[in-house]
């Protein structure tokens, strides 16, 4: 297996005011070989203020195992939500998907697939491109010139909507406290649908104590109403997060985690440091609660053999699907 890391942004072209120092970034998980084969981008979530790793390596790895080129992209996010994120998420899946197809010679990718798989807010990144994606112009002419148009798009347990159903925190961190109307209805994805948006695949769990199941149904009726090729699967068990739900999962494997939370360790050792950007003296010291030393584990799943052999195939799922587009 190839493993590297590259920016896709040039340190001029990256303008995103709290950055702390971080590039968004693809990591790449290659077969060893000269075949062409299809490409996975993995996008994971975080409600929009971290990537968090159980959605990132263990991911890549399962499409690697399908057979895919993937890899993983670290967009822009904002642990501090003090700097709306509001179109550089966008931006860097577009400019991601542009800069992998313009070396698809040298990823082995030429002629193949690139698909997009977002997870939670993760989703909503890659649905902004599937309906946006003739709105976003590239800076580099060159890459301008390269189709941003996946050729199909994975949402797991999507963030849809930024009105009533939303996930409150991944949109304040989008859109700030107080988005406007139009950018409401902008990033409300199932209001965007159009004639062109790509093949989709969903999948959600009913209960979903996050983000309310109904985001995944109302993006899967936008898509009937445009007659888009469309996958929608709604296990009856299960938390948000899931996943891939296979063992690793649930004995915590993950692969590398580190390069997905490098943005996020850069803006906690600012704002430690009192440099942070219009971060507010309560997020500050939550800030430091949460990344301190003696900070409390986040809880862990619970291994479930159920949900091991029944959210656990949404992989193999997709596969059928992603055969068929």
């Amino acid at each position: 297996m190839k493993c590297f890391e590259e920016n896709i942004w040039k340190e001029d072209e990256y303008t995103y005011r709290a950055s702390y120092g971080f590039i968004p970034n693809i990591h790449a998980y290659l077969h060893d070989d000269d075949t062409n084969r299809d490409c996975m981008i993995v996008v994971p979530g975080g409600g929009y203020c971290m990537c968090v790793p159980p959605e990132a390596e263990i991911v890549a790895k399962v499409f690697y195992e399908q057979g895919m080129n993937a890899f993983v992209l670290t967009y822009t996010t904002d642990i501090t939500m003090s700097v709306p994120l509001k179109r550089q998420p966008m931006e860097d899946i577009s400019r991601a998907v542009r800069f992998i197809r313009a070396r698809e010679n040298d990823y082995h990718i030429a002629g193949k697939n690139i698909i997009i798989c977002g997870f939670s807010a993760g989703a909503h990144v890659c649905g902004c491109l599937a309906v946006h994606f003739d709105d976003i112009k590239d800076m580099d002419e060159r890459l301008n010139a390269v189709s941003n148009r996946p050729d199909g798009v994975i949402l797991s347990y999507p963030v849809i909507t930024a009105g009533k159903y939303t996930h409150e925190y991944s949109i304040q961190a989008l859109l700030g406290k107080d988005p406007s109307a139009e950018e409401i209805d902008y990033f409300s994805l199932e209001k965007n649908v159009k004639d062109d948006t790509p093949p989709c695949f969903l999948w959600q769990t009913e209960p979903d104590d996050a983000v309310p199941v109904i985001n995944s149904y109302m993006f899967a009726q936008a898509l009937r109403e445009k007659n888009i090729y469309h996958a929608h699967y709604v296990f009856p068990t299960g938390i948000h997060g899931l996943s891939v739900a296979n063992d690793d999962f649930f004995n915590g494997i993950f692969g590398e985690e580190e390069y997905t939370m490098k943005q996020v360790f850069l803006a906690v050792e600012a704002v430690k440091a009192g440099k942070g950007i219009d971060v507010s003296d309560e997020r500050r010291k939550e800030l430091e609660i949460q990344f301190s030393d003696d900070a409390p584990a986040p809880p862990e799943f619970v291994h479930d053999i159920n949900l091991r052999y029944e959210v656990g195939l949404w992989p193999q799922l997709a596969k059928i699907w992603m055969g068929r587009i």
